[in-house]
């Protein structure tokens, strides 16, 4: 047996979350797998727990209603088949974690997809930050292009795609987040820099691999949605789809809503946006 085989069978990722039917996640039927931890701490994100890894705090444990946690030798142990799915150890964790991870290798994920296999176009990972595991998705869109199926990357563009040119020639495009274009609303908005974000927007742009680009449009933040829209759709003109996606404070952690309101953005403004899109050749808009 080869030893990069015995390598990346041996290797093992933190997976949150798999969803074997999805349509909102790239084009088709896909299984959407979401990998834990990522380097943002966006405030309107939709799912925190998938920010940081488990700290082993142990208060989720007690907690607990199907005892399908554990404290074994300091570390909190997740038993799957106890798991009813109540998010009870969510929201009492204080970490922006969970503990309901499962580390997984590329021949359990495989074995997994296979089984969906007549049933969907291809697989998108997300997370947190899939980008965070690439040398982990490399291994697993080798065997899951010989599957047959497509291969999507869902990524906020916080590391550096030109360091990763054998994955990207394995995906079948990247769907981009970009938050905002001024770098100090970034900042304030994801706790981190945004300059490797749209450098990564021209290089995926360049090299034809940019399947999706999307922005979330924010209330009260008129002038900063302006500057991302226009900076991105006079980019990627009709190149690529954009996908316009008003802010919703439903599920939203307790920092955006106190940031951003219980309100979404008004279907006129949005309108406004996306006329700027169009002025920008780029028809390709859509609303989410």
């Amino acid at each position: 047996m080869p030893m990069h085989w015995i390598v990346a069978f041996m290797m093992k990722a933190p997976v949150n979350n798999i969803i074997d039917f999805s349509n909102v996640d790239g084009p088709g039927n896909r299984c959407a797998i979401f990998f834990q931890s990522c380097p943002f701490s966006c405030l309107y994100c939709h799912n925190p727990e998938t920010i940081r890894m488990c700290v082993h705090c142990g208060k989720c444990v007690a907690t607990c209603p199907t005892q399908a946690l554990r404290m074994e030798a300091g570390k909190v142990v997740f038993e799957a088949s106890r798991c009813v799915k109540c998010d009870t150890c969510i929201r009492v964790c204080e970490h922006q974690a969970s503990p309901r991870i499962q580390m997984m290798s590329v021949a359990d994920l495989c074995e997994h997809i296979s089984k969906l296999k007549p049933f969907i176009r291809g697989i998108t990972v997300s997370g947190g930050e899939c980008m965070n595991q690439a040398a982990f998705l490399l291994d697993l869109f080798q065997e899951v292009k010989k599957m047959g199926l497509t291969c999507l990357i869902d990524s906020n563009g916080a590391h550096d795609f030109s360091k990763y040119p054998q994955l990207l020639a394995l995906c079948d495009g990247v769907m981009l987040d970009v938050k905002a274009v001024d770098p100090h609303f970034h900042q304030k908005l994801c706790g981190a820099d945004n300059a490797m974000v749209l450098r990564n927007l021209d290089y995926l742009l360049k090299n034809g691999k940019l399947q999706e680009v999307r922005t979330v449009l924010l209330p009260n933040e008129k002038e900063q949605n302006r500057k991302t829209v226009s900076y991105v759709s006079a980019r990627i003109k009709d190149r690529s789809q954009y996908k316009l996606i008003r802010y919703r404070p439903y599920g939203v952690r307790e920092a955006g809503v106190k940031a951003f309101g219980n309100q979404t953005l008004a279907m006129e403004e949005v309108a406004e946006l996306v006329e700027i899109c169009e002025k920008n050749q780029n028809h390709l808009c859509r609303i989410a």
